[in-house]
């Protein structure tokens, strides 16, 4: 036995309980708000700050923003069990700490009515980028989204395709501005910049978003696109989302 073995032996046996590692004690979502330039309304989002974030002072992580669907708010995904389901994930080593960050969509319509879309490229990013310790290289940011926010991520990684290295399109329902000319959206991405693409979908989904997702895989083909397509048992609806929670996260992380 060595003596840098004492204290600690000794502090066991004194009913001392040790200092639990960060990492068993789960991170934590933070809720802000600041005011756009553009909208009407401040914007509205939650953090989740992986768990030894404010331990390991030097570390940089990546970042997955995740956009909720029609009718709800930033706290979807965080009532959905995002920051469980990391923690979890985290701990076992089965995916690295990461920063989440999920915005609050006030506005409906297409991406020019709202604004939204440009708004979290010029504005929330590069403030989560001056705010947290995160990697800003393109490689290390993902975008996802459920329903119509799903249609968001859609539109904000073939638009801003050198911002993003990831996509997860969930139950998607693609903006029809985007439709339009998502042909020409896709071939302008030039080959060896194309993001990993996940969609799913469920086969009891409504049919419009159905049709959507089948359209959009079925293009992909068409351009020869690799992307992974899933079409699970299952609806539109937060049952669905959080049984393949977990799978999202993991495939987010997997190049990470």
């Amino acid at each position: 036995m060595n003596a840098t073995s004492l204290p600690l032996i000794a502090t066991e046996l004194a009913g001392i309980p040790t200092e639990t590692p960060c990492i068993m004690k789960g991170g934590k979502i933070v809720s802000a708000s600041y005011q756009s330039r553009v909208l009407k309304l401040p914007l509205e989002y939650r953090v989740y700050i992986p768990p030894c974030y404010e331990v390991n002072q030097e570390d940089r992580y990546p970042v997955l923003y995740l956009m909720h669907g029609q009718s709800f708010t930033d706290d979807q995904w965080d009532r959905m069990g995002v920051d469980e389901k990391s923690n979890r994930l985290i701990a076992s080593g089965q995916i690295p700490e990461l920063l989440i960050v999920m915005p609050r969509d006030r506005y409906g319509g297409q991406p020019s009515e709202s604004q939204f879309g440009e708004v979290i490229v010029k504005e929330l990013m590069p403030l989560i980028d001056r705010t947290y310790r995160t990697k800003p290289e393109r490689l290390y940011r993902a975008v996802g989204g459920l329903s119509r926010g799903a249609g968001w991520s859609v539109h904000l990684a073939v638009n801003y395709w050198m911002l993003f290295s990831a996509l997860g399109a969930h139950s998607p329902a693609i903006f029809y501005e985007d439709a339009q000319h998502m042909r020409d959206l896709l071939d302008a991405i030039p080959r060896s910049s194309l993001p990993r693409i996940f969609m799913d979908v469920g086969d009891k989904d409504r049919p419009e978003i159905m049709q959507a997702a089948l359209w959009f895989e079925g293009l992909l083909n068409e351009r020869d696109i690799p992307h992974e397509y899933h079409m699970f048992s299952g609806y539109h609806d937060e049952i669905y989302w959080k049984d393949h929670l977990e799978q999202y996260l993991l495939w987010y992380a997997a190049d990470w």
